[in-house]
């Protein structure tokens, strides 16, 4: 069966996160957006797993569903006007981890994502860690680790988990990143290499930066919100036609089409990528940021202040680059380069992204859609003109490509603009 998966997102007990990341809100948020599996994230945090074993119930095979008393809040959660599907929020146990430690003579900052299939496993594996180091003190802990030797726990400990390589560009905590990253997989995580199969693009870069470097033609690419709040769900995602469990959904990452050439691995929801708040090199305090290009004729110095700039992910892409052109493996995975709903709707309305107004138009168009996905990847532009032309034109857009991108730097977003410079007042 076809469905839409968010696997990297946290719990209200990581650090910079929503206090209204618990079960039930998320399940909410996954019906509006039109995600049906989710990452819990931060399994390894004490209380966030107890509270996951009190709220979550087994399903299909290594998916789980809500507790019927957590059901009453889901459903009184702005969903009783929201028409459309009605397959169920499943959740996978995820987490992520922060591997800091010395390797190579260099400190190594390398962000990692845990799946495993049960509760056991999940609670093995953090056993193990809470021996290491400090559990408790983040949703997210950091932790003095190897990332090979964290891999090799997953792989003692959950026989059926499977490790990923987390926003493998961002310059301060990622395999490839520019403070504190390796240039390959191997140099990470040595003999155990072979066990990872696939790595999480990130916000700011997309499958076709990726593809510029042969050496990772053999992983899949899957995307994921990384959110912080519930409204951040979804605005990257992978799409997948396969069994609706665990096992099947990690066989379709690991291998994208079956034996007969049938893709159980079929696209993957992306932000564009200029719109990650790394994608440029820059510094933020000077409120400078340049390409690549401008960049090495700087010498990576800031030339406001003279410090050096974050060096960002289409910099590093390129350090690493062996390609001038994407060259995408057989059966790699559809792409959809979207814009969140809310954004589109806040630059049409000329008002705040958070604003009533535009959360009031929001949720009038996910009502009646069925759900924020399904505007922006599925219903015919003439059946949104019905709608609202303008918002029609601004998906039509989106969908073509056709929009304004101010990159994002140094720790601050992009911007994205289906309107050109003074075209608002006509819109």
């Amino acid at each position: 069966m076809k469905f839409i998966a968010d696997l990297h997102i946290h719990s209200h007990y990581s650090r910079a996160t929503s206090k209204d990341l618990n079960i039930a809100t998320l399940a909410a948020w996954s019906r509006i957006k039109g995600i049906h599996v989710l990452g819990t994230g931060d399994f390894t945090h004490p209380e966030w797993f107890k509270q996951l074993k009190e709220t979550l119930k087994p399903a299909e095979a290594g998916f789980y569903s809500l507790q019927d008393t957590v059901k009453r809040d889901y459903s009184n959660l702005l969903l009783n006007h929201i028409r459309g599907e009605t397959i169920p929020t499943r959740f996978v146990l995820t987490a992520e981890i922060s591997c800091v430690y010395t390797k190579g003579g260099k400190v190594r900052k390398v962000h990692n994502i845990l799946f495993v299939p049960d509760f056991d496993s999940a609670e093995n594996i953090a056993t193990r860690l809470a021996s290491i180091g400090n559990i408790r003190s983040d949703g997210r802990p950091i932790l003095g680790l190897d990332s090979r030797d964290l891999l090799e726990i997953v792989l003692e400990k959950s026989p059926h988990g499977f490790l990923v390589p987390a926003h493998i560009w961002t310059p301060w905590f990622s395999l490839f990143g520019s403070r504190s990253g390796f240039d390959h997989l191997e140099d990470c995580f040595e003999d155990l290499s072979d066990h990872v199969f696939a790595m999480e693009t990130g916000l700011s870069s997309d499958p076709a930066m990726n593809r510029l470097v042969s050496s990772l033609d053999k992983y899949s690419m899957i995307s994921n919100s990384d959110c912080h709040s519930p409204s951040k769900l979804g605005r990257e995602a992978n799409i997948f036609n396969t069994g609706f469990d665990f096992f099947s959904m990690k066989e379709a990452i690991k291998n994208p089409c079956d034996a007969d050439g049938k893709q159980h691995f079929t696209a993957t929801i992306e932000l564009y990528p200029e719109e990650g708040k790394y994608h440029y090199d820059g510094h933020r305090k000077c409120g400078f940021c340049c390409d690549p290009d401008r960049s090495e004729g700087l010498a990576g110095k800031c030339p406001e202040c003279g410090k050096p700039m974050t060096i960002g992910v289409l910099s590093r892409v390129k350090d690493l680059a062996d390609r001038s052109t994407p060259v995408y493996p057989d059966c790699s995975p559809e792409v959809y380069s979207l814009i969140p709903l809310q954004e589109i709707l806040s630059e049409i309305v000329g008002l705040g992204p958070n604003s009533k107004t535009v959360r009031r138009h929001y949720l009038q168009c996910v009502g009646q859609f069925g759900s924020e996905l399904n505007v922006l990847t599925q219903t015919p532009v003439e059946e949104l003109t019905g709608y609202s032309s303008v918002l029609a034109e601004a998906i039509q857009r989106m969908r073509q490509e056709k929009v304004v991108r101010k990159p994002g730097y140094d720790g601050k977003f992009g911007v994205i603009s289906v309107c050109k410079a003074r075209e608002e007042k006509r819109l």
